[in-house]
């Protein structure tokens, strides 16, 4: 197992595709318990002035806590991927609902955090017994409720999260699994750390507007994800569909099918951005192969999924797939994370 590229994947895509959710949730928590707790300000009780040592560990404290709880969360997570690897392995209908699930908590949490009725009471807090071991330690208190959220993030996973996580599924083995996510886990860890860290010492002149920010992000990102679940489900609340259904068909390019001894082929081009032609036509009744040309194909646009089926696509050769006789109508096609969508038009 090259855990090089599991660390490259984490640093590069990993961050930037999860800090929208996981990051945007954690400078709104940092956000509010500068802003609730006074304790937090460079004078202490005494009326000395604190040195930069100690506020600097006052700010790194909520960011430590977070990773800390993250790192042992996915690792937990990465070994019991592992061992069920050999056991089961998750349905394409499984992680299209679970994907589904992930968008709706994801949401909840969004909404939690404007202060909307009805999703304020959802808070990520650490036990009480937690708080009263170190109630006398302010820094302690900083940091356990970003612990808390750091381990929560397991049930908030973006789209290259899940990719390693089948990954370590894949692997088999309690051990590698482990070593993967947590791998992938530290190459995250620097921006997370100064997302944390820039939300700390903004927190006094933000306040309200920074939680307010990230809340929208949040929003937006679960949206994001649980589109992508409607579009692997087939819903015809996915964006795609509804945009069908009021923009009308789009115009398909034709250029993408070939005829040859009364049998069809349409070829689609997967690369690292998505499948193109957007849109494609065939003829109905007539036999027809899809041919899924990858030219650098990566990530989530590997698992290409049409029918309610997936294919794993190599990142560069052709990927012939039945599509036996089509009827009329329309068949759509996403990638694994419902990300990257498509449609091919029977006429």
């Amino acid at each position: 197992m090259n855990l090089v590229a599991v660390l490259l994947t984490g640093l590069l895509a990993g961050g930037i595709s999860c800090a929208a959710v996981q990051g945007g949730l954690l400078t709104g928590l940092i956000t509010r318990q500068h802003a609730e707790r006074q304790t937090a300000a460079a004078i202490d009780v005494t009326g000395q002035t604190r040195s930069w040592k100690a506020r600097l560990g006052d700010d790194l404290a909520p960011v430590g806590g977070f990773l800390a709880g993250k790192l042992a969360a996915y690792t937990a997570l990465g070994a019991l991927l592992g061992a069920l690897g050999g056991v089961v392995q998750l349905s394409l209908a499984a992680r299209t609902w679970l994907q589904i699930g992930a968008g709706l908590l994801v949401i909840s949490f969004g909404l939690a955090q404007l202060g909307v009725p009805g999703f304020r009471a959802i808070v990520v807090q650490p036990p009480a017994s937690w708080m009263r071991v170190v109630r006398k330690r302010a820094r302690s208190q900083a940091a356990l409720a970003p612990a808390a959220l750091g381990v929560a993030t397991v049930l908030l996973p973006c789209g290259v999260t899940l990719s390693v996580e089948a990954l370590a599924l894949a692997s088999g083995s309690p051990w590698q699994g482990a070593a993967i996510m947590a791998v992938f886990i530290v190459g995250t860890s620097p921006l997370f750390a100064v997302l944390g860290y820039a939300a700390r010492k903004a927190a006094t002149l933000w306040r309200g507007r920074l939680v307010a920010a990230t809340g929208i992000a949040v929003v937006a990102m679960g949206l994001f994800t649980l589109n992508g679940g409607l579009e692997l489900a087939g819903s015809p609340l996915a964006a795609s569909r509804i945009v069908e259904a009021f923009a009308g068909p789009a115009t398909a390019d034709s250029s993408a099918t070939t005829m040859s001894d009364g049998h069809q082929q349409v070829v689609v081009t997967a690369t690292e951005t998505g499948y193109s032609p957007h849109l494609t036509q065939i003829r109905a009744g007539i036999p027809t192969t899809l041919v899924v040309r990858s030219t650098g194909a990566a990530g989530c646009v590997r698992g290409f999924v049409i029918g309610g089926n997936q294919t794993i696509l190599p990142e560069s050769g052709d990927t012939p797939i039945d599509l036996g006789i089509p009827k009329p109508g329309t068949l759509h096609y996403a990638c694994a994370m419902g990300m990257y969508t498509g449609t091919i038009t029977v006429t």
